[in-house]
């Protein structure tokens, strides 16, 4: 009686030790299988126009979306007056590193806002499998 007792004990502690086992393995990916991209974008604004009489407010945003209109990143700038933005040699530098699968076609750029005025937008298209792109946005 004690052997059998002693029997079941040591089979239940067994299939504990094997379920436990194979239950608590790490997931692990394959690196050729990592599709992940990082994809860096630069964007700049600035005019080259004189706009030193403009007194509106003005507010941009910077975004990165897929052709879905699906956003990835924004980032609304500080509002600011039109005749405040930088001529090229002081322009506003942002930069922004996305992580996808590289296979998509991503909308760049500004949508920005002036006071009592309208909304607009200046997009650009990184490419499928571009990992680099610049955004220069010349104000008028």
């Amino acid at each position: 009686m004690i052997k059998l007792k002693q029997l079941f004990i040591f089979s239940i502690f067994l299939a504990s030790s094997i379920l436990t086992g194979t239950s608590c393995k790490k997931q692990t990916t394959d690196p050729k299988e990592d599709t992940t991209v990082l994809r860096k974008i630069q964007f700049s604004l600035y005019t080259n126009s004189d706009l030193s009489e403009d007194n509106n407010n003005i507010s941009f945003t910077v975004l990165v979306e897929d052709l879905q209109n699906h956003v990835l990143w924004d980032s609304a700038l500080a509002p600011m007056k039109i005749k405040d933005i930088p001529d090229l040699a002081h322009k506003l530098f942002i930069e922004k590193t996305v992580t996808d699968d590289g296979s998509q076609i991503l909308k760049v750029g500004f949508n920005y806002s002036i006071e009592n005025v309208g909304y607009s937008w200046f997009y650009d298209t990184c490419s499928a499998g571009e990992t680099f792109k610049k955004v220069d946005f010349n104000f008028q």
